[in-house]
Formats: C-alpha cells, sequence, structure tokens
C-alpha cells in the first residue's frame, strides 16, 4: 500500500482554486460538511509517482489568518492543529497572477506557521496579454519556496505542481520574515512563557477565537509571564503586521515581477460599467433571470415528464411480475414513486446548477451580488440571496440549495429559511383549479381576473420571503459581520469540466443526502394510506359492493368507490378527521383534511388526492371541478368551495411549507432538525391564521 500524503488547498477567494482541484482530482471528490458545522467541505484523491496518493483537501477561501468568518476559522483551526486527521503534510497556496501581491499576504502568513508551503501562481496563460512577466527562480529565492506557474484552463504547470507536492519535504520551512519584529518586547514575554511553542501560532490563538493543542487563551491569560493587551491594541498589532508583510511582498515584487501597463488594459471596464449600471444592470440581470426560470421550469418538464413515466410503467411492471401481495405492493407503490420523487429533481436541480456555474465561472455572478446587495441588505439578506429566491418560483429545494454560496451564516440561514415562501411549480396545480373555482372567469381593465389573482399569489410569496427576512434579522441573535466585501474577478470564458463537475456533485449530493429522508417520509405516508384500523377498511369492498348493488355502475366507477371509501377510513383518513375540528374554521371538510396532510409528500399531490376522494378516475380538470362544486359543506351547510374558503386554501398553500422534500434539504443544509422544525411550525402558523383570517373575514 502507497504513501499517502494530506494537502491543504488554500487562497483567496477568485484565484481559480477549485479549477486547480478539479485538475488535480477529477471526479476524484466528494462533498460534505465539517463535523458540527454547515461549512462545506470538499477532498478528493490525486495520484501521484512512485505509488504516492495525495488527499486534497480544498479548503474555504480566505483573504488572510485574520478570520473574519465561520469559512475562515475553519481554515486557521485546521492549519493549527496537528492532531487533525486532515492537518496539512504540506499546504499549496493558489494565487492570481494578476493580483499576486494581494494573495502573498496569506502565504506568508502560512509559512510563518512552519509548514512546507507551495505556491501556486494561477492563470498563467493571461500574462503574456497582460504585460506580465516574472522571475520565477528569483521569486522561489526571495519566499524561500517552490513555485508552479499553472494555467488550469490549459492544463498546464499540473505535473510540475504534483512533483513539488510529492518532494515536499526538501521546501524550507522557514518563514520568510519575522512577524514579532512589531513588538519585540512583547513576543519576547510570550516565547519565555511557552518556549515549546510556535510563536506565530500563539500569536494567532491571542487575536482570533481559535485553539490548538493545550493552548487556548484562558492558558495564555493565565500564565504570571503574559501580560494581556486589550481589543483595540491587538487590533493596531494586526494591522502593523499586515503593513509589515505588504512591506516585503512590495520589495520582492519589485525584484522579480515586471508588468506593461499598456499591455494590461482592456474590455472590462467597459463590461462593468454596463453590467452594474443601476438601469441596464437591473434589466440585463432580470433577462438572465427570465432564461434561468424559463429552462428550469420549461426545459426540465421534458425529462421530468420522462422520469415520471418511467417510474409509472417500472411501478406497473413490478406489479405484473411479481406476487402480488404486501411486499409487492410496498415496492410498487411506496418505494418505487418514493425513488421516482426523488430523481424527478435531478433535472431541476442540474439546470439550476448549470446555470450558477456558468454564471460563477464567467465572473458575472460577482457583478448581480453587488448590484442587488444594498437593497438586499435592508431586509437582512445578502446580494446572493436573490438567485435562491428567484430559483425557488421553480422549485425550493435547489434554491435551497444555491443559498451555498452566501458565505456570512446569518444570511445564509435566513435565506434558507425565506425561501419556501416563494411559489414553485409545485402550487400551480392547486392554485389553478382552486383559481377556477372560486375567480370569476371576467376581465378587470383588460386583465383576466384569474391570471391577475395568480400574479398576486406569486408577489405575495415573494413579498412575505422578504418580510419574514426582515423579521429574522431583528429576531435571530447570531453574531454576523454585515459589511460587504466582494470580489471582482476578471472575465473569463467558463471551464466545462469545472461546470460539468459541479453540477454533477450538487446533484449527487442532493440525491445521496436528502433523497435517503424523502424515500423513508414516502413509505411511511404510503403506509398510512393502504392501511387502517376497524373493519370499515378491512370489508371496504364488499361494504362499497353492498351498498351499490342494486345500482346501475361501471367497474372502474366501482374501483373508484371503493379506493375513496378504503383511503376514507385509512389511518390517514383517520388522521384526516382528526384533524377536522382544527381545520373547519378555515372552512375545509376531513376530505380537504386528507388532501392537505397527504400533499406533504408533494404539492401536486393535493389535486390527485381529492380526485380519489370524490371518487373521480379521470384526472381532467374539468371533471374534478365539477365534483369539487358540488360538494356540501358538513357543518356551515351550502357549497363547501365558496370564495371565502376558496382564498383562505390559496392562502393556506401560499404560506404553508411547501412538501417534505424542501423540510430534508433544509435539514441537510442546516445540519441539524432545529432550524426546518422551527421553519415548518412557524410557517404553519402564518398559513393556518392567515387563511382563518380571511375565511372569517369573508365569509
Amino acid at each position: 500500500m502507497g504513501k499517502q500524503i494530506n494537502v491543504a488547498l488554500i487562497g483567496n477567494p477568485n484565484t481559480g482554486k477549485t479549477s486547480v482541484f478539479n485538475q488535480l482530482t477529477g471526479l476524484n471528490q466528494q462533498v460534505g460538511n465539517y463535523p458540527g458545522i454547515t461549512v462545506e467541505k470538499k477532498e478528493g484523491v490525486c495520484k501521484l509517482p512512485r505509488n504516492v496518493k495525495a488527499h486534497i483537501l480544498d479548503l474555504p477561501g480566505t483573504y488572510s489568518l485574520n478570520a473574519s468568518s465561520l469559512d475562515e476559522n475553519v481554515v486557521i483551526e485546521l492549519l493549527l492543529n496537528k492532531n487533525d486527521k486532515d492537518h496539512p503534510d504540506v499546504a499549496v497556496v493558489v494565487s492570481d497572477v494578476e493580483n499576486l501581491k494581494r494573495n502573498l499576504l496569506l502565504f506568508t502568513q502560512i509559512k510563518d506557521l512552519e509548514i512546507p508551503t507551495i505556491l501556486v501562481i494561477n492563470m498563467a496563460d493571461r500574462m503574456d496579454r497582460k504585460g506580465i512577466s516574472l522571475d520565477i527562480p528569483e521569486l522561489e529565492k526571495e519566499l524561500k519556496t517552490r513555485i508552479a506557474l499553472v494555467s488550469a484552463r490549459k492544463n498546464s504547470g499540473i505535473d510540475q505542481l504534483k512533483e513539488h507536492i510529492l518532494n515536499y519535504r526538501h521546501i524550507s520551512t522557514e518563514p520568510c520574515l519575522n512577524a514579532s519584529i512589531m513588538d519585540p518586547e512583547y513576543f519576547n514575554r510570550l516565547r519565555n512563557a511557552f518556549p515549546s511553542q510556535s510563536l506565530y501560532k500563539l500569536w494567532l490563538v491571542i487575536t482570533q477565537d481559535v485553539n490548538f493543542g493545550n493552548v487556548n487563551r484562558n492558558t495564555l491569560e493565565h500564565t504570571k509571564d503574559f501580560v494581556t493587551k486589550d481589543h483595540s491594541t491587538l487590533k493596531k498589532m494586526q494591522q502593523k503586521e499586515t503593513i509589515l508583510r505588504y512591506q516585503f511582498i512590495n520589495g520582492v515584487l519589485k525584484k522579480t515581477m515586471t508588468v506593461d501597463v499598456n499591455a494590461a488594459k482592456g474590455l472590462r471596464a467597459t463590461f462593468d460599467k454596463i453590467l452594474t449600471h443601476k438601469v441596464w444592470g437591473y434589466l440585463i440581470f432580470f433577462a438572465i433571470l427570465m432564461l434561468i426560470f424559463q429552462a428550469i421550469y420549461n426545459w426540465s418538464s421534458y425529462p421530468m415528464d420522462f422520469i415520471d413515466d418511467t417510474f409509472v410503467v417500472l411501478s406497473e411492471l413490478t406489479k405484473e411480475l411479481l406476487p402480488s401481495g404486501a411486499f409487492t405492493n410496498l415496492i410498487a407503490e411506496g418505494i418505487i414513486p418514493g425513488l421516482g420523487g426523488i430523481v424527478i429533481f435531478i433535472p431541476q436541480i442540474a439546470f439550476l446548477f448549470l446555470f450558477i456555474s456558468i454564471l460563477e465561472e464567467s465572473g458575472y455572478m460577482s457583478r448581480v451580488v453587488f448590484l442587488m446587495d444594498r437593497t438586499m441588505r435592508r431586509f437582512g439578506l445578502s446580494g446572493k440571496s436573490v438567485v435562491p429566491l428567484v430559483s425557488g418560483t421553480a422549485c425550493a429545494i435547489p434554491a435551497v440549495m444555491a443559498s451555498r454560496n452566501i458565505e456570512d451564516w446569518k444570511e445564509r440561514l435566513i435565506t434558507i429559511l425565506v425561501v419556501p415562501f416563494t411559489t414553485c411549480s409545485a402550487r400551480l396545480p392547486v392554485y389553478l383549479i382552486i383559481i377556477a373555482l372560486v375567480i370569476p372567469e371576467k376581465s378587470f381593465l383588460g386583465f383576466n381576473l384569474q391570471g391577475l389573482t395568480l400574479m398576486l399569489l406569486y408577489l405575495l410569496g415573494f413579498g412575505m420571503a422578504i418580510f419574514s427576512a426582515w423579521v429574522l434579522n431583528k429576531i435571530l441573535k447570531i453574531k454576523s459581520k454585515s459589511y460587504f466585501v466582494i470580489e471582482m474577478p476578471n472575465y473569463k470564458v467558463p471551464m466545462l469540466k469545472n461546470v460539468g463537475i459541479n453540477v454533477m456533485e450538487k446533484t449527487k449530493s442532493f440525491v445521496m443526502g436528502a433523497g435517503k429522508i424523502i424515500l423513508a417520509i414516502s413509505i411511511i405516508l404510503w403506509v398510512l394510506a393502504s392501511y387502517g384500523p376497524g373493519e370499515e377498511f378491512e370489508n371496504a369492498e364488499e361494504i362499497v359492493q353492498k351498498e351499490y348493488s342494486e345500482i346501475p355502475i361501471s367497474q372502474s366507477e366501482l374501483d373508484n368507490k371503493i379506493a375513496s371509501f378504503k383511503l376514507q377510513h385509512s389511518y390517514i383518513g383517520n388522521i384526516g378527521k382528526a384533524i377536522e375540528p382544527a381545520v373547519a374554521p378555515l372552512g375545509y371538510d376531513w376530505k380537504i383534511g386528507i388532501a392537505i396532510v397527504s400533499s406533504f409528500a408533494a404539492r401536486e399531490v393535493f389535486v390527485g388526492t381529492l380526485a380519489t376522494i370524490y371518487s373521480v378516475g379521470s384526472d381532467e380538470e374539468e371533471t374534478i371541478k365539477a365534483r369539487m362544486s358540488s360538494e356540501i359543506n358538513p357543518i356551515l351547510g351550502g357549497p363547501l368551495f365558496t370564495f371565502a374558503s376558496g382564498i383562505s386554501l390559496l392562502l393556506f398553500y401560499a404560506f404553508a411549507m411547501q412538501c417534505m422534500s424542501t423540510l430534508a434539504i433544509v435539514k441537510r443544509e442546516t445540519n441539524t432538525w432545529k432550524w426546518p422544525v422551527i421553519q415548518l411550525v412557524a410557517m404553519t402558523a402564518i398559513a393556518y391564521f392567515a387563511a382563518l383570517a380571511a375565511f372569517q373575514t369573508l365569509s
């Protein structure tokens, strides 16, 4: 068995770190969360010569070791903790050739930790165009390291990087500069108090909320030789350290780098003026969003229909090929539809992340964030919340996953919690049939009233999302850095390999993570609908056949009557009867109660459930509508579906948690059941009281 080297891939955002990671690992990578926290952990394997494997950990982007976020804390704690199984044998710092000065700040800090550190200078293919030339041997000498000049786009320099990783033991661990010169007396006291510890590691423990080994803030502050400095003094020392490092970096680059200013001029400034313009910027962005919306909503419908039909055929084949019985029914009506409920979301997720990856890779997404941030921040959201909120109109599941792009945990959490308020495509069947029942087909100022109602429901959902975000921002006591820093990367043609791997990983993450929960709940719902207590359920066929023995009725109609009777007396039917007192004030009966409960599997189920309950064999909208319109309210008398009960039902579905799939993905993204449970309770309460107020006011 060959040896394994632990490699930490580190760098500023937008230096092409992900591209380097993809070139090194290909598809030999996996994505998860760090234990106990929601920061994404991406790791992969790279095969090196001499039967050596490199375990590569792609750490969150960070500008320096002066942590200002949860992501940056992860980087520091891993670099400090030698007992961590992922502690690197070698650190690879990825820099961008056009921003080398800024990127080297992080490099010099990591060198001070006495870890063998390789410098990757990425985007080397842009050097000639930008008029940049580098003296690599001299730069290696000045920085006391090995350098790989890489173009991830052209796959050049990767072999040289692998060679440096293989020979990491020959790389000097000597710091680039002695940071202790910013306050020699203070650092001498520190050295005397902890003679066996790395001086720079001690400095990071003092200035950051991190620990390593047995050394933490408490042990430092209770050491008699150590004088605790106040927060403002430490901040000034950090600034002094940064200035010292940039003085060193300026001196090194003066010797080793030349830039032709005339060659460096380009079209970037012109594009930025248009794409971040206060009018054209918004118009272009909304045009792109319309394209994304069409892709997720319309283009994905073809593969989704194919998947749906395939699973229906598979279910029928299972019933035909396997012997009849409870086990066959479980597979055909529980497990296979459950798997279908997972797989059917893949096209939407794939399309969403395809577009997001292209926008990020091209450099456009940063301009969108800059454009939208000021508006969204008033409501406790980020500029990056825009894409999840809009894509939620297709499906909340990929929308919740898209919130991963928001670095600040509080803003990400708020986005995740409010996204389900936006009207998803699964609510459309419910909206369409209820609107057709209770809104007259008339025009107002030339606009169809039914169409206006549908548009108002979309606006209502989005408005509630924004309002809820504002409320959550006020009440959530989560530490948050609310200042706005955005990297404006250069425009570039997206790399197909990066886009492909990103789409594949995000899709796989959904199927393997949320899929298990969705499948389990699908089976539970099937059991509740397929079995029931008492003699009514057991003897449903005999009871219904006896009731209709003297009435001429076709076999299909009789089958529907039996199915309706069994559902009414199943466990889920009993649940519907049990919750009828709770839903009656909203204008609903037990049948609507069952439809609401069963539609937690998927919103579209509402119409299908009512069709079964009302003994309608066809799923044609007019047939269902005609049967529903003749239903009588068992408590109040008169039609069940009135303007008041219809508006009540529309508001309930506008505000209630969308489906179990959304709940499952929220659990996965927040890494706890706490937030999805709070979300479910809060949204159900809002939906209930909005529906109650509407029915009681309008009836």
